[in-house]
C-alpha cells in the first residue's frame, strides 16, 4: 500500500460539503472543552487533531465568533482559532457532534484512502486561524 504521507498535496482532495453547511452555535462549546478537528482517515476511520478550547476569539475567515484552541502536542502552532462548525466534542457524549461525525463519515470515508491523515480540507492562515477550504474567505 502506498504511503499516504508521500502523496503530493496537489492530488485529489475529497469534497467536504458537510462541515461548511453545519449549523452550530458558538455557545455549544466552552473553555475547557476537549474537541477534535476531523482532518482525514486512519485505518478506515475518521481522525483529527485533538485540542482544548481556551477562549472566545473572532474567526476572521468567516467573520463570525470562533474559539481559540490549544493543541496539547504543541508543534509549529500551539494555538489556533477555529469556527465552531469545525469542532467536535470528544470528552463527553454530545448528540449534535455525534450526528455530525456520522454524516461526515458517510460522505467522506468512501472518497478518501484508507489511511490518509490529512484530507486537505483545512489550512492555517497567517493569523493562526483554521480555515476550511469552503469557508467564505478561504483563499490561501
Amino acid at each position: 500500500m502506498p504511503d499516504p504521507e508521500a502523496e503530493p498535496r496537489s492530488r485529489y482532495i475529497p469534497v467536504d460539503t458537510i462541515t461548511p453547511n453545519r449549523v452550530i452555535s458558538h455557545g455549544h462549546f466552552a473553555p475547557g472543552d476537549r474537541v477534535v478537528v476531523i482532518k482525514g482517515s486512519a485505518r478506515g476511520d475518521l481522525c483529527g487533531t485533538e485540542m482544548t478550547i481556551v477562549a472566545a476569539s473572532w474567526h476572521t475567515p468567516t467573520d463570525e465568533d470562533g474559539w481559540r484552541a490549544r493543541d496539547p502536542e504543541g508543534g509549529q502552532r500551539s494555538y489556533l482559532t477555529a469556527h465552531p462548525r469545525h469542532l467536535v466534542h470528544v470528552e463527553h457524549y454530545c448528540p449534535e457532534c455525534t450526528g455530525y461525525v456520522r454524516k461526515l463519515a458517510e460522505a467522506l470515508l468512501p472518497q478518501i484512502p484508507y489511511d490518509r491523515r490529512d484530507g486537505g480540507w483545512y489550512h492555517i492562515d497567517g493569523r493562526d486561524q483554521l480555515v476550511h477550504n469552503r469557508d467564505p474567505k478561504a483563499g490561501r
